[in-house]
């Protein structure tokens, strides 16, 4: 018998996070590792990633006990790693201007975790003209905004102008949309992601910005299944489940769930999937990272919250 929807959202998700916590020391911090992190991108942001995950999980409310104690106990692993905090601490303090300590802290203070010390340094630094001067692209000053939204760090008068924000981005300007390129398509996936804090606040999106998005999404979903760009594929199904009118199309469900790994891990592109433990890790977390996400996001819409497309050509026909 064929499943549901939310039954194969909820089997996609669970098999990825069980992935996530059997590899996850593969994404251990090396022990001699500093806050000046000298390859941030190998061994710092794969944990922050890992906890954007479980803190999502635990968010959504809807995972079973066995969904809750991995996401937890995955955590509690990273914040291990983090040295419960006090890595991110010193990284802010050597680098004042630098946004990923707070960004990776929101995962954390997300579920309830918190480092005193911190929290006392960021209070000081979101607060400096400098802080809000950083030169950045303009999906990024979102996602800075989001993270301060989260942690608490956006009130006495430094909370973000979240219109002007969002009309700086591609998004913002609802382009021409046959001219989205690959890494335009990751940037705008992550707009929605921070406008919206990761589908809690979906009114937060604009409306013309869901319409656009609403009428497509379901093309470029197509698109990237295509030529097997799975990672980017999940991303655009996460951004469905944002969406004031959420977007969920069964057919994309089970195409999803038809690359995945038995063992839970989903391939980031077609290419075959090679190499030893260490390096499917390497190659192919942040793609299971993003099932883990994209199931609880459906598993949580209300009855009736989900929206099926009509058939592809009659949406790329418009």
């Amino acid at each position: 018998m064929a499943m549901s929807v939310t039954q194969t959202a909820h089997h996609v998700s669970l098999r990825a996070l069980g992935w996530l916590h059997t590899h996850r020391e593969h994404g251990a911090l090396p022990p001699d590792t500093t806050a000046e992190l000298a390859e941030p991108n190998t061994v710092y942001k794969p944990l922050g990633e890992t906890a954007l995950a479980a803190s999502l999980v635990l968010r959504e409310a809807v995972a079973g006990s066995t969904e809750l104690r991995l996401a937890r106990e995955l955590l509690d692993f990273t914040w291990k790693q983090l040295g419960g905090g006090d890595m991110l601490h010193e990284r802010l303090l050597r680098y004042p201007l630098m946004s990923d300590p707070l960004e990776t802290y929101a995962h954390f203070a997300r579920s309830g975790y918190r480092h005193e010390e911190l929290d006392r340094l960021l209070g000081h630094t979101t607060s400096l003209r400098s802080a809000r001067a950083m030169e950045m692209v303009p999906n990024r000053r979102l996602a800075v905004a989001n993270a301060a939204r989260i942690s608490g760090f956006d009130g006495g008068g430094r909370a973000a102008d979240w219109a002007r924000l969002t009309r700086e981005t591609w998004l913002g300007a609802l382009p021409e949309p046959w001219l989205i390129d690959w890494m335009t398509a990751y940037n705008m996936t992550h707009t929605v992601f921070h406008i919206t804090d990761w589908g809690r606040l979906p009114g937060d999106l604009p409306a013309d910005l869901a319409g656009y998005l609403g009428r497509w999404l379901p093309v470029w979903i197509d698109i990237w299944a295509e030529i097997g760009e799975w990672d980017l594929v999940a991303e655009l199904m996460i951004v469905g489940g944002c969406l004031p009118e959420p977007h969920i199309d069964p057919a994309d469900w089970a195409r999803l769930a038809a690359v995945q790994r038995e063992d839970g891990l989903l391939p980031r592109d077609g290419a075959p999937v090679e190499g030893d433990a260490a390096e499917r890790f390497a190659t192919h977390h942040h793609t299971t990272v993003v099932a883990a996400v994209v199931g609880p996001h459906t598993v949580s819409l209300p009855p009736g919250g989900e929206t099926f497309s009509p058939p592809r050509r009659a949406a790329r026909g418009r």
